[in-house]
């Protein structure tokens, strides 16, 4: 019964360990568009996941998908983005990710 419980965690921790060791090679990858609020999108949005999910997902975005997704990462994954930072992040993707019009 034990064994899957530590497949799980040992899953979890691997996971944890191949995430914080991204950001770096990521951030040599892809540099995102000048604007204000991007050196914040950078530092919040790289903890997790690549740069390239941004402009890669912008045709299909605007604002109001864009805040759902800033939530979502929030409250369903934890991202460490304080309320304000998340206004500027919006208004950031909005202004310089946004497809859809």
């Amino acid at each position: 019964m034990r064994r899957p419980a530590v497949r799980l965690m040992l899953g979890l921790v691997l996971g944890l360990a191949a995430c914080a060791a991204r950001p770096a090679a990521a951030a040599e990858l892809m540099q995102l568009k000048e604007g204000p609020g991007r050196n914040l999108t950078i530092g919040r949005c790289i903890i997790c996941h690549s740069l390239e999910y941004l402009p890669a997902n912008a045709p299909a975005m605007d604002r109001a998908v864009w805040k759902k997704t800033i939530q979502k990462m929030k409250e369903r994954f934890g991202a460490p983005i304080t309320d304000e930072e998340a206004r500027e992040i919006l208004d950031y993707l909005d202004a310089s990710y946004s497809g859809k019009s």
